[in-house]
């Protein structure tokens, strides 16, 4: 499978303050299965997830709810 095989999705995610911030809400989406890679941008809010596969958005802001955070866009 090549890199342009991957699904991309962006989501952006309000709350987050600071480092840690983005660490739990990169802890909890990496956790969903298939998600290959995750990268959240603390200063936008921007969280970008690549998967083989598309993955459910449902998925995705139960993830960065668990994390106590919210997903208020998606691209």
């Amino acid at each position: 499978m090549s890199i342009a095989d991957n699904h991309t999705a962006t989501y952006t995610v309000s709350g987050m303050t600071c480092g840690h911030c983005v660490a739990s809400v990169e802890e909890e989406v990496s956790e969903i299965p298939g998600v290959s890679s995750v990268e959240v941008e603390l200063a936008s809010g921007r969280l970008v997830v690549v998967s083989p596969d598309p993955i459910d958005p449902a998925l995705v802001r139960a993830a960065v709810d668990e994390a106590g955070y919210t997903v208020t866009d998606q691209e």
